[in-house]
């Protein structure tokens, strides 16, 4: 069945994540819809670790820190968010406002939308095999998968970047599978010294098993129900076979505009153009904020992305309500918005 929400905001990253906050300051539900299977979006997909200087108030924090921090400031508005789904198409609804169709085949009716899909969706790149695709979903796992789901089973991951080291230690780990083993086209790695070393541990106490090649094909059931077998090319122009339940290809994720850009938006050098009072695209009830925006002297910084989160915010409060007259309220003295918070009788005591 269709979800329906005030607004729907497309990109769970810090930005789409205080985007929430102030629409729930506006008392607009919301929902939020990212292609990753987690919250944080570019934060913590490409400087999950690293420091942010750069925020006000807060001298230092990591991204992956940020994104956990809005998550708990969103938390008193139980903002759904539906990840691991990618927005494939928008359309006007029927009886007014948007429809909009994800990955998975979830359906949105939204009043109004807001794009805060950073540089784009991230989206795992592919391992270039005729016929794997089938078993995506089923047998071959891009994003992170809950480890007692390959319960027994002989899982293979593939990459040599902190991502895939740091999959098949977890899963090495947990003792859930049969056999663990980080599938690399060489012996060279792409990963923190501290992931190497654990990695190397792990192969010695035979918990990993570590295979040099690159998967060129592969081997199903004889009704072509199941993958059962990878097809090896090794470095001394050889190939063998290894057999797979689980296939858990972890090469990296690269951003795409995607659909976003069938969507008949003005766009400025592959950006959405904004009126910077609103936020607002040329089309009604549509509206961008943080890197795909565009607009005279933008700068793609954070804190300018929750400036203009905010005054989407207010702009939609008067789209979505004409008759109702705003007023500005302060989160340090508003009754409203401290029940809205659920810190109510903060004002009193303070």
């Amino acid at each position: 069945m269709p979800l329906m929400t005030d607004a729907l905001i497309i990109g769970a990253g810090p930005v789409g994540l205080f985007q929430a906050f102030q629409l729930g300051l506006q008392e607009i539900a919301c929902q939020i819809v990212d292609a990753l299977p987690h919250a944080g979006g570019q934060c913590v997909e490409l400087y999950g670790e690293k420091p942010i200087y750069d925020l006000p108030g807060i001298p230092v924090c990591s991204g992956r820190e940020l994104a956990e921090r809005l998550q708990q400031q969103i938390a008193p508005f139980k903002v759904p968010l539906h990840l691991g789904q990618q927005v494939m198409s928008l359309a006007p609804a029927a009886d007014g406002g948007w429809q909009l169709q994800t990955s998975s085949g979830q359906v949105f009716l939204a009043r109004a939308v807001i794009i805060a899909a950073g540089v784009g969706a991230f989206v795992p790149r592919r391992v270039a095999i005729d016929g794997l695709s089938a078993f995506e979903g089923s047998q071959v796992h891009y994003y992170q998968t809950d480890a007692s789901r390959l319960e027994g089973q002989r899982v293979v991951v593939l990459g040599g970047e902190d991502a895939a080291l740091e999959t098949a230690l977890q899963l090495a780990d947990s003792g859930h599978c049969a056999s663990v083993t980080l599938l690399h086209r060489n012996s060279k790695f792409k990963a923190e010294a501290a992931l190497e070393q654990a990695l190397q541990q792990a192969v010695a106490r035979g918990v990993i098993t570590l295979k040099v090649g690159q998967p060129v094909g592969i081997e199903t059931a004889a009704d072509g129900s199941r993958l059962g077998a990878l097809q090896i090319a090794t470095g001394d122009d050889s190939s063998e076979t290894l057999a797979v339940d689980a296939l858990l290809p972890r090469l990296g994720l690269s951003p795409k505009l995607g659909p976003i850009a069938d969507w008949g938006l003005a766009m400025e050098r592959k950006l959405l153009t904004v009126d910077p009072a609103t936020q607002a695209t040329a089309l009604p009830g549509i509206h961008a904020v943080g890197d795909i925006c565009h607009y005279p002297a933008k700068r793609k910084l954070l804190l300018c992305g929750f400036h203009e989160a905010t005054m989407a915010a207010f702009a939609l409060a008067a789209y979505l309500r004409p008759e109702q007259r705003q007023l500005l309220q302060y989160t340090t003295t508003s009754p409203r918005l401290h029940e809205l918070l659920g810190v109510a009788g903060s004002s009193a005591r303070t």
